[in-house]
């Protein structure tokens, strides 16, 4: 067993940059931690996607097309709309340029949370409000029971 994901590691992924610390508690330890070797493809362009990645350790890089596009080290993340499309594409293939360790949330580990807590489905609504571009414009909540 590795080490647990330390949940402030999720707090400047976008998505979940709306959660409380309480909420990021209960998501931090429903992710696997993944060993990968040198030259591994993490994902691959144009293949179904996978859950969401978080990099403890290690380095890959990013490929559109084949043409690099990001470097990615400790504390990168992607995948993250994987979580919520889980029968899309990936838009980039991510190969491992030593060896990575990372930690992984699946759809259907990830689903059950929010499905049962509306407090988090509507933080996470908020975290997509902003991944879109939108933060400038208001994003009303809910009307209360």
């Amino acid at each position: 067993m590795g080490v647990p994901l330390d949940p402030a590691a999720l707090r400047h992924v976008p998505l979940f940059g709306s959660l409380s610390d309480e909420e990021l508690g209960a998501l931090a330890p429903l992710f696997n931690e993944l060993s990968f070797t040198l030259g591994h493809k993490i994902t691959t362009e144009g293949r179904p996607g996978f859950g969401f990645f978080v990099i403890e350790s290690g380095t890959a890089k990013v490929t559109v097309h084949g043409e690099e596009r990001a470097a990615l080290g400790p504390g990168s993340y992607f995948g993250e709309i994987a979580l919520l499309d889980e029968d899309g594409t990936r838009a980039a293939t991510v190969t491992t340029e030593s060896e990575v360790t990372a930690h992984v949330l699946s759809g259907r580990e990830f689903r059950p949370l929010v499905q049962g807590n509306p407090e988090l489905a509507w933080s996470l609504l908020q975290g997509l409000w902003r991944m879109l571009g939108r933060e400038d414009e208001p994003l009303s909540p809910p009307p209360a029971d």
